[in-house]
């Protein structure tokens, strides 16, 4: 059988929680890379223009790179992992319980996709 392609594209330090970029991821994994690409189009989340970029990037990087066509990827992989923690200390914050105080914490993701080919199945050797 022929060798298999993995095409993977990584976006780091995006400025949304990975809470957030997960409810979009886990809408397209293991969708056709056209399909998902359309579904993202017009999702209603923030988070799903930079997954969107990034599988629009993962194709072109195919395209260009392997000369793979659009139509036999799939989105094999799909994640999100936490990134950096930006804390808005010492002035930006919340009073908490107790004369505490607790400060704004800006979270980022790190998002990963790995597009591989759709495998054509023979049906005629049963």
């Amino acid at each position: 059988m022929a060798e298999v392609f993995e095409v993977k594209a990584k976006a780091r330090f995006i400025q949304t929680s990975p809470q957030k970029i997960r409810l979009v991821v886990d809408a397209v994994r293991g969708m056709s890379a056209q399909k998902a690409l359309d579904t993202l189009r017009f999702m209603p989340q923030r988070a799903a223009e930079p997954v969107f970029k990034l599988v629009q990037s993962a194709v072109a990087n195919a395209e260009q790179n392997y000369g793979l066509e659009i139509d036999e990827l799939v989105i094999s992989r799909i994640f999100a992992d936490d990134g950096p923690r930006h804390r808005k200390a010492p002035y930006g914050g919340r009073f908490a319980g107790r004369g505490r105080f607790r400060p704004i914490i800006r979270r980022s993701a790190h998002i990963t996709v790995v597009l591989t080919e759709r495998e054509l199945a023979d049906y005629g050797d049963a």
